[in-house]
């Protein structure tokens, strides 16, 4: 498969990569053409993974955008939230209908994106696709080099439109063959762990955060009150999902740090295996972190309006979203990924179905 890898984040090495020793015919675009010179002077990353340490050369790497997109029949970018529409209108004049973005985990950036891309004058007919997850638990160990603890095991994902959805996830499970289909992108939101595992995480932790120059929160910051917490918030969301009819299975947070409940998202002991890699020893400025950008300030305030629109309680995702507010001195619970800010607020049940479906007009 001819695949364009978009961005330059921890996810997009590892799948420029993994992706090349697939043996798909990968194209790597970096904006940043500094940051990005190891890999073209080498023309490969070097990979690190359970498998060993080994140089994999790609089939493109390049700063230009066109170059990477053209005839790419799946456009992967993992790239957080709050970068999502100044992509899309970069990517807008190079799409074409039939191409599928993989937009892993998503934040619901497919109405946004799809509306960023038509309002820079492309109607092209494209699919978009979230999931519960990124594909890789993976960190940067250097400029070229990329280091892979944990692969998923278990992708739900779903497709904007729906009505495309049979096509654009067999083409990201040609891809990614943990996929697992649900019925639409907000199922697949309501999916996404990043707003349910880092909050507590990154807030809890501020204090060490904020005094000790590297700090590992998935280790040293994982204790008993911060799990509690996260069971909480995550109880919130499945009560959220059950109360706009999204069936089971709603992979409960629970099981990715129990290796005897069900397989989570990446398998058992997968949590062991990104504590004992110590990737995740770093330091972590508190207000610029993607844990509390993208997290809080993008995932969580739309899981707290989506919940106020359908009448469910979620006192933790609320307190949690205003602890981040005052962190950062702005009101996240007004931001650019809400119900009310995408204009879905207005929106009955039976009309958000049919915009799901069907996706808006050209």
């Amino acid at each position: 498969m001819k695949i364009a890898v978009v961005g330059g984040g921890h996810g997009c090495y590892a799948a420029a990569a993994d992706l090349t020793e697939q043996g798909h015919q990968v194209r790597f675009w970096r904006r940043d053409g500094a940051a990005l010179s190891a890999v073209l002077d080498a023309g490969a990353i070097r990979l690190i993974d359970a498998a060993g340490e080994r140089s994999v050369p790609l089939h493109c790497v390049t700063t230009d955008l066109a170059e990477a997109l053209s005839g790419a029949e799946l456009v992967l970018s993992p790239l957080p939230a709050t970068a999502q529409v100044a992509l899309a209108a970069d990517l807008a004049p190079h799409l074409a209908t039939g191409q599928v973005l993989f937009i892993p985990p998503g934040t619901l950036g497919a109405i946004p994106m799809a509306r960023a891309i038509r309002q820079a004058g492309n109607r092209s007919d494209l699919a978009f696709v979230e999931a519960g997850t990124l594909p890789y638990l993976a960190r940067l160990r250097g400029e070229n080099v990329v280091a892979i603890s944990a692969r998923a095991t278990r992708l739900p994902a779903g497709a904007y439109p729906a009505r495309l959805a049979e096509q654009a996830l067999a083409m990201v499970a040609g891809a990614f063959p943990a996929v697992e289909p649900v019925s639409d992108v907000l199922d697949a939101a309501l999916m996404n762990a990043g707003p349910v595992i880092h909050p507590p995480l990154i807030m809890m932790n501020a204090g060490p955060l904020q005094h000790f120059d590297a700090w590992d929160i998935h280790k040293e910051g994982t204790q008993p009150a911060i799990r509690a917490v996260t069971d909480a918030l995550d109880g919130e969301r499945v009560a959220l999902r059950i109360a706009l009819d999204y069936g089971g299975p709603h992979f409960p947070l629970a099981d990715h740090y129990d290796g005897n409940r069900p397989e989570w998202m990446y398998g058992n002991a997968a949590h062991e295996k990104l504590t004992d890699s110590g990737d995740w020893r770093e330091h972590i400025d508190l207000t610029s972190h993607r844990y509390l950008r993208e997290d809080v300030a993008m995932g969580l305030a739309l899981l707290v309006s989506i919940a106020d629109w359908a009448g469910v309680a979620c006192p933790v995702a609320k307190g949690l979203l205003a602890m981040g507010s005052v962190i950062c001195g702005e009101d996240f619970r007004h931001g650019p990924r809400t119900w009310e800010a995408m204009g879905l607020a207005e929106l009955n049940r039976a009309e958000l179905r049919a915009l799901l479906q069907e996706g808006e007009a050209p």
